[in-house]
């Protein structure tokens, strides 16, 4: 793989670098919840896509109306009538917006967001918080992390951080910088809760409020529902939380691992990256050749249906829940709550791995990884149930999980044998190989 491919893999998530050394080399297909590697040994699929399979691999209503549509052809020299129908069924989920430009990546929508929102204040910097961890590969996110080599520094001062879920902290951003911010672009909730968060408001309060001094202040705001859309509710904590940003962008889990990804927006922002506005000075926005593919929006608006139909939102709660309450249960019977801390919420469920000494500890992450993949499941330290996931795909997890606390207890009492766990798993955000 890494002689023909940087990192061995498209996504930096999924290198070699992220897994136990007894990982599957690569998939070969997978099916519902499960997936098979190219050596036939089946595993239990706990991330789906790093998120974006929100139904299941190869959910069959799905993959029958791709398939219809596919037959008519997938790309044309002009715009394809489906793409109308996906923005008007999209938009119908969103009552606070008027317009949607669709993309392959989340990258390049959350990047044209920013575009966007300089093009209609007339300002240069973007504000984010330093301590979420992704919004876009490009030049405007990635040259404020660690892995900055490359990006100028001279771009890289046009963006600033603040403390996600402290209004006064973004207060101050906007102190220190008066009119010079254009976008506040944020996740509307962390992936995890309870991450080290000492928040005086709810959720919902906060951002309402961040959204509201945004807007004061004479800046755009950007709720990037990219993992929390078709998670926290349908379409996402827009509605959740009854919110109103300028702009949303939206990605995983939509069209139920096609490539699909979104920007919808008020129509007198959005409307910039138009044509029709004749004399006006032209916003290049989003210009994709495969962004309006037809069998990807078919994807997306049969998953929209099913979603709506069977209610896919309340079963990933429930599966959420079930999932949390019993390992908690497991790890106080193997008396490891101290060492296993569990940060669930009713859409992702984060696992952190601490040694002797109460610390997070790669080692000790690396190790449980290695035994959950003995028992045939495809862990990463995060569960994301899916629709698939159902009693028989928990009670597989919960045995696995079971199994490896027993050696974890071992590895807490005696400590771990470098020489059996290998190559520790690295951080995707690092200065050094």
């Amino acid at each position: 793989m890494h002689q023909y491919i940087p990192g061995g893999a498209h996504t930096y998530s999924k290198g070699d670098d992220q897994f136990p050394d007894n990982a599957p080399v690569a998939i070969s297909h997978g099916e519902g919840a499960w997936v098979w590697d190219i050596e036939g040994k089946k595993y239990l699929d706990c991330s789906m896509g790093l998120s974006s399979v929100s139904l299941g691999h190869a959910y069959r209503p799905v993959l029958d109306a791709v398939w219809s549509e596919m037959q008519k052809g997938v790309n044309f020299q002009r715009p394809s009538y489906i793409e109308l129908e996906m923005a008007k069924e999209f938009l119908s989920l969103i009552p606070c917006h008027d317009m949607v430009k669709f993309a392959k990546n989340g990258s390049t929508v959350t990047t044209a967001a920013v575009k966007l929102a300089r093009a209609y204040t007339g300002r240069k910097l973007v504000a984010f918080p330093g301590d979420h961890p992704f919004y876009s590969y490009d030049d405007w996110f990635i040259g404020k992390t660690e892995c900055n080599k490359g990006v100028p520094e001279e771009i890289s001062n046009l963006s600033v951080t603040f403390k996600s879920c402290d209004i006064n902290s973004l207060r101050e951003l906007f102190r220190k910088y008066p009119g010079q911010i254009a976008a506040v672009i944020t996740e509307p909730e962390k992936p995890y809760c309870n991450c080290n968060c000492n928040c005086t408001r709810s959720v919902g309060e906060y951002l309402k409020e961040a959204i509201a001094l945004t807007k004061t202040e004479g800046a755009v705001f950007i709720l990037d529902e990219m993992v929390t859309g078709f998670k926290t509710d349908l379409p996402g904590s827009i509605s959740k939380y009854g919110l109103d940003p300028d702009i949303a962008t939206w990605g995983k889990g939509i069209a139920n691992g096609f490539s699909f990804c979104a920007m919808t927006g008020k129509r007198e922002i959005m409307e910039l990256g138009g044509i029709l506005r004749d004399g006006e000075e032209k916003v290049f926005l989003i210009s994709t050749t495969h962004g309006a593919e037809t069998h990807s929006l078919r994807a997306g608006i049969k998953t929209i249906e099913i979603f709506k139909d069977l209610n896919v939102i309340d079963h990933i709660k429930q599966t959420s829940n079930e999932i949390v309450v019993s390992c908690n249960e497991i790890l106080k019977r193997h008396k490891l709550d101290s060492y296993i801390e569990i940060q669930g919420s009713s859409w992702i469920i984060n696992f952190v791995f601490k040694n002797s000494g109460n610390v997070p500890d790669s080692t000790f992450r690396t190790f449980f990884l290695k035994e959950m993949l003995k028992c045939n499941v495809l862990f990463q330290g995060a569960f994301v149930p899916s629709f698939s996931h159902n009693s028989f795909e928990i009670s597989c997890f919960l045995e696995a999980f079971d199994i490896s606390c027993t050696y974890y207890e071992t590895a807490i009492k005696d400590g771990i044998d470098l020489q059996y766990i290998g190559n520790i798993i690295k951080p995707v955000f690092r200065k050094h190989l």
